[in-house]
C-alpha cells in the first residue's frame, strides 16, 4: 500500500511542477539540457524505450531521475497535449 502512495505523490508532484514551473518536452529537448547539466530532474514515463533511459541514466549528473508509473500517452493527456510524452525535464531555475 505504501508503494501506492510514493506513486500519488510522484505523479501529484508533476501536477503542481506543470501548473507552476516551465517544464521540456520530448526526447531532444531534454537530453540536451541533461547533456548540458541544466536539468534539476527527469521524468520518464514507465514505458520509454532501454535506450533512452540508458543515455538519461548515463549523463545525468546531478539530476534527478524519475520513473513515472504511467505509459507515454497518458503522461502526454496529463500534460495536456495530444501527442505521447516519454521525457520531460525540470530545467534549472
Amino acid at each position: 500500500m505504501a508503494k501506492k502512495k510514493v506513486i500519488d505523490a510522484d505523479i501529484e508532484s508533476l501536477k503542481k511542477i506543470l501548473k507552476e514551473k516551465h517544464l521540456v518536452f520530448g526526447t531532444e529537448r531534454s537530453m540536451d539540457l541533461v547533456k548540458r547539466g541544466q536539468a534539476k530532474a527527469i521524468y520518464l514515463s514507465s514505458n520509454c524505450p532501454e535506450e533512452i533511459v540508458g543515455d538519461v541514466e548515463q549523463y545525468k549528473g546531478d539530476a534527478e531521475v524519475i520513473r513515472l508509473p504511467i505509459p507515454n500517452d497518458e503522461l502526454g493527456t496529463l500534460c495536456r497535449k495530444q501527442f505521447s510524452i516519454s521525457v520531460l525535464a525540470l530545467p534549472n531555475e
